[in-house]
């Protein structure tokens, strides 16, 4: 079911940028890959993350190295989501 859903959304990341790339301005793209790159880190941390704390071997596990990727899965993808897109939004800047 990981690898589906992992394999779907690196398909559409393909899609999204294959479009980016056909779009004729420079200008345009470069809109368009400042928009996407954002999103592209956050949901890279998250998987990135997740995959460490559920596939690592339980030989390795201990309670610090545990407790650091929980919040790296858990709290930090939610709390620099806003900050990222609040960077784009002229009004905050």
């Amino acid at each position: 079911l990981f690898f589906g859903c992992f394999t779907f959304i690196v398909v559409s990341y393909v899609q999204i940028f294959r479009a980016v790339l056909r779009i004729p301005s420079q200008q345009g793209q470069h809109k368009a890959f400042s928009m996407c790159l954002p999103h592209l880190a956050v949901v890279s941390l998250f998987l990135s993350t997740g995959a460490c704390a559920y596939l690592k071997p339980p030989s390795i596990s201990s309670p610090s190295l545990d407790l650091v990727l929980a919040v790296l899965y858990s709290v930090v993808p939610p709390a620099v989501n806003p900050l990222i897109y609040s960077m784009r939004n002229k009004e905050l800047k």
